[in-house]
């Protein structure tokens, strides 16, 4: 049975103090329309904090891998299979691919895991490097026992050991004497007294450069070094040493700029920067500065060109910093999607070229962030990511058109597939979401990204650059700022010196102390002559000789 209430009926609605108060049928209506409105806009604002929450929480995951964990982003093996498709999976390991015709170009990956075993090899049959000098140390017997026989024991063999040992660096005074010889003519002749790095300076090139490496490329900070310094006896204060690396930088920038003319004559170059603690901020407190660095490295695509590394230090990032780097430069530039880049894309000369490897890391942190469980959303992003990397590893130094074939058959079906994916994920999402943001990023950016499927002369990724700075990271935990805008111009200065030697396998302290021995008195004209390639086979030449002597 249906009862009818006219709406003009009073009704009674209950008040806490005991009290009724009567309501018709439409104030009813209407109190009821006011509280399903207010529980709807309260359970909006609760999605919306659990949404923040939970973005918040990713972060702070973010931040604690950044500053406590580990770096590596990569996933387990079983975790990496579970939801591998078969038919991505070869069924036999792929080797690189080398061409012998590219003379010293080889796959860094492979030269370095046979380096490893090499090495693992000789520990294990306890044989010790061969370029080690050797001090020999001959422990002749005791007399014989009968005491009679000694004059007529000879020599039928001897058993050889050797024990690996060291020594701590030492310091010496290297003492210059030019004598004055007088002629019967009455004139005096006398040599004319050898460079000095620093003018009327007591440190010799090799301290200097020990000093700039212990820092730059060690990480050890200045006070640190000096306490080593004075358990051996040598007291140099740490402003000292400050001041003798700043007059090193001013000596050394036109060689470094010389790197930077040959970074910039590249087609293609990486970009990157970090942030630096510099002191000298508003008041007592310091502020942060950014090293920017430009990395030339086309081994990868089976250029034998040398690889250089080229920083730049700014008090800021401001966008200008980059413009005026580059200013003179065309051609692909491989960085984040900072920005403070846009504008050299305005007008077309510069060409975008996004990183996958920037990409992938807003899923691993979300990946994290769910303690790596597989069959997530994140997880699956990352396991379709991982399968364009796979097949960057399979052509890594070919040459441009062999890598454009394969990119077209291989990597642009993934990519479509991929897409696709991405699309239909963010469809099932909250657009508050960590996951919907590192999604949007992608898709936002998938021109860039997707700019090396169709030039074989691009990477997928910018890790050229990231490796390059990685000396600055961790450079920074030990000496945790810079003194000043200036220190960050030195610093730059020794990163791009350092980096550039040991990317061409060349010892950075025997490069640096080369150097230091002649630029200052080389020809600022020909200061490319310095450059790191260029005096590898001098330098390598020049130690061999005293062995030969």
């Amino acid at each position: 049975m249906r009862c009818h209430v006219d709406s003009a009926t009073p009704l009674v609605m209950p008040q806490g103090s005991g009290h009724s108060v009567p309501m018709t049928f439409e104030e009813l209506l209407a109190h009821h329309a006011a509280i399903t409105a207010q529980a709807e806009h309260d359970r909006q604002a609760l999605q919306i904090a659990l949404l923040t929450i939970d973005k918040l929480k990713t972060e702070i995951a973010y931040l604690k891998r950044m500053r406590y964990g580990r770096s590596s982003e990569r996933l387990e093996h079983d975790t990496q299979m579970l939801l591998m498709d078969e038919a991505h999976a070869p069924s036999s390991p792929v080797q690189p691919h080398v061409d012998e015709s590219l003379g010293n170009v080889v796959d860094l990956q492979r030269e370095r895991h046979k380096r490893r075993a090499k090495d693992a090899a000789s520990a294990a049959a306890g044989e010790l490097p061969t370029h080690l000098p050797r001090r020999t140390v001959v422990h002749p017997p005791q007399p014989c026992a009968c005491g009679s026989c000694d004059s007529d024991r000879r020599e039928i063999g001897a058993d050889v050991s050797e024990q690996l040992d060291y020594e701590p660096g030492s310091f010496h005074v290297l003492r210059h004497v030019r004598p004055k010889l007088a002629c019967g003519c009455g004139r005096i002749s006398q040599a004319a007294a050898p460079p000095r790095p620093i003018t009327r300076g007591l440190p010799g090139a090799g301290l200097l450069a020990h000093v700039a490496v212990s820092k730059f490329a060690d990480h050890q900070p200045l006070y640190r070094q000096s306490q080593i310094h004075a358990r051996e006896g040598v007291h140099l204060s740490r402003s000292t040493l400050c001041d003798w690396l700043a007059q090193a930088a001013r000596l050394l920038t036109p060689l470094a700029e010389a790197v930077g003319r040959y970074v910039l004559q590249a087609a293609k170059i990486h970009g990157d920067d970090t942030p630096v603690r510099v002191l000298g901020g508003k008041g007592a407190a310091a502020k942060t500065g950014r090293l920017w660095v430009y990395v030339r490295d086309d081994r990868p695509a089976g250029d034998a060109s040398a690889p250089a590394v080229w920083l730049q230090y700014s008090a800021n990032r401001k966008g200008e910093h980059p413009q005026r780097h580059l200013r003179h430069w065309r051609g692909i530039l491989q960085a984040d999607a900072f920005a403070g880049y846009n504008a050299l894309y305005e007008d077309g000369g510069i060409i975008e070229a996004a990183c996958w490897s920037h990409a992938r890391r807003k899923f691993w942190d979300i990946h994290e962030r769910q303690h790596r469980l597989p069959g997530t959303l994140a997880h699956q992003a990352l396991e379709r990511i991982g399968r364009l990397f796979a097949i960057e590893a399979d052509i890594r130094g070919r040459p441009p058109d062999e890598r454009y074939a394969v990119r077209q058959e291989r990597t642009r079906i993934e990519l479509d597939a991929l897409k696709a994916w991405l699309n239909q994920a963010l469809s099932q999402l909250s657009a508050k979401s960590a996951l919907a943001g590192a999604i949007g990023y992608t898709l936002t950016n998938w021109r860039a990204l997707t700019r090396f499927v169709g030039d074989g002369r691009i990477e997928a990724h910018n890790n050229a650059a990231e490796r390059a700075l990685r000396a600055v990271a961790i450079g920074r935990k030990n000496y945790l700022h810079l003194g000043s805008d200036a220190g960050g111009a030195s610093a730059a200065v020794f990163y791009t010196l350092i980096g550039t030697a040991k990317l061409n396998a060349i010892e950075p302290q025997a490069y640096l102390r080369y150097v230091l021995e002649r630029i200052g008195e080389h020809p600022i004209n020909r200061v490319d002559e310095l450059l790191p390639w260029a005096v590898a086979d001098r330098m390598n030449t020049e130690r061999a000789l005293p062995l030969a002597a």
